[in-house]
């Protein structure tokens, strides 16, 4: 008998044991982190300032997230872009209208801002907050980074949609909204920024749109430029033909677009394409390495050119080159951009220019950097 008990308690003691390695097998992995921003800006007919600083200083901007990690893991990047308070949107709509829903493509963020017009009209911040929270897919993950950026220079009250009832709708949903006025920063208190950010968890901070942000130019400005040229030939877009040819036109565009806008902000875009967090749409090499497509599952019409008439060994063959020579361009730009990082400081720390922290590049990386921390996040730099 007290044999065939410890034969019964030996198989219930391996029953448990082997439950439990199965059980930690299943244990499911943290979700990867995230960083959702939404810009909400004025294009209201006083604001050209403010559209110019935000286009001119996008890729500063994300190159300051591109830098962060949440446990030891490099965050998903998305950017939404709302504009407000112009004539020409729809009044039902409360004057509003969501440009670009969250998302990984910068370079569509980059080209809208730069198609951005201004022209007069009613400036609802309530209402545009509204919008953004309840219209965006946000990330459910407690643990992500989720910013409303709202700039503008009228009453922050205006509009049917309260901004008292808005700003602490978001803030249930694990957003927090930043106000940054366009003006004088007691002015922006008087006219309900300040409490708009306070009741959503944010940070209020006033700037001069006005200020023409001049950053110095270095030495690594043009091979950088070069280079964020170069690597576009290593971008393999796979799709129709239509979508191969706007994927490839979008990514040009937007090269374009910040190297004819300014030196430097061709130079940033140079850099966040070098730091491996950019994603170009419909880029065959991130998806395949992401999983989201099978190259054996795609036909021939989906198939990049360059890809066509190859067998399906010299179709890996080439893709694994691409992806050596993207790696290498990567780390030659982030060479140079430490170079141009140091440069710049220098010659900045010489000039000890303060205005050039009232702008609204240097407000959003200081709301970004503070918020951050409070979910954990590191940068490089620290």
């Amino acid at each position: 008998m007290r044999k065939l008990f410890r034969i019964a308690a030996l198989i219930l003691f391996t029953f448990c044991l082997s439950t439990q390695k199965s059980q930690a097998k299943e244990k499911p992995q943290p979700a990867q982190p995230s960083v959702e921003l939404a810009i909400l800006l004025d294009t209201s007919g006083s604001m050209s300032g403010l559209i110019n600083q935000a286009r001119t200083q996008l890729w500063k901007i994300v190159n300051e997230l591109a830098t962060a990690k949440q446990n030891g893991k490099i965050p998903v990047m998305k950017v939404a872009l709302y504009e407000y308070g112009k004539s020409s949107l729809p009044a039902s709509e409360g004057y509003l209208r969501q440009i670009v829903p969250l998302t990984e493509n910068l370079d569509q963020i980059s080209e809208e801002l730069f198609a951005l017009k201004t022209n007069g009209g009613e400036e609802y911040c309530g209402q545009v907050i509204q919008a953004a929270t309840n219209g965006l897919l946000w990330s459910e993950n407690h643990d992500c980074l989720k910013m409303i950026f709202i700039a503008g220079n009228e009453g922050f009250s205006q509009g049917k949609v309260d901004y008292k009832v808005a700003c602490p709708n978001a803030v249930q949903k694990g957003i927090t909204v930043n106000t940054i006025f366009c003006g004088p920063e007691q002015t922006g208190i008087q006219t309900g920024w300040k409490e708009g950010a306070l009741l959503a968890d944010g940070s209020y901070l006033s700037i001069n749109q006005g200020l023409e942000i001049v950053t110095p130019a270095t030495p690594y400005d043009k091979k950088l430029n070069e280079l964020s040229r170069g690597i576009n030939k290593t971008y393999l877009f796979y799709g129709s033909q239509e979508e191969q040819k706007k994927s490839t036109t979008s990514q040009s565009a937007a090269d374009s677009l910040s190297q004819e806008a300014a030196p430097a902000s061709g130079a940033e875009r140079a850099a966040f394409k070098g730091s491996g967090r950019y994603r170009a749409k419909g880029d065959l090499i991130e998806a395949l390495a992401g999983k989201k497509v099978k190259l054996q599952d795609l036909n021939e019409a989906e198939l990049p050119a360059e890809l066509k008439k190859l067998s399906p060994e010299e179709r890996e063959a080439y893709i694994s080159e691409k992806q050596k020579e993207r790696k290498q361009i990567q780390l030659l730009i982030q060479e140079l951009t430490k170079k141009r990082k140091q440069f710049i400081a220098a010659e900045m720390k010489k000039q000890k220019n303060q205005a050039q922290d009232n702008t609204f590049d240097a407000a959003v990386i200081r709301v970004i950097r503070s918020q951050a921390k409070k979910k954990n996040f590191q940068f490089e730099s620290e």
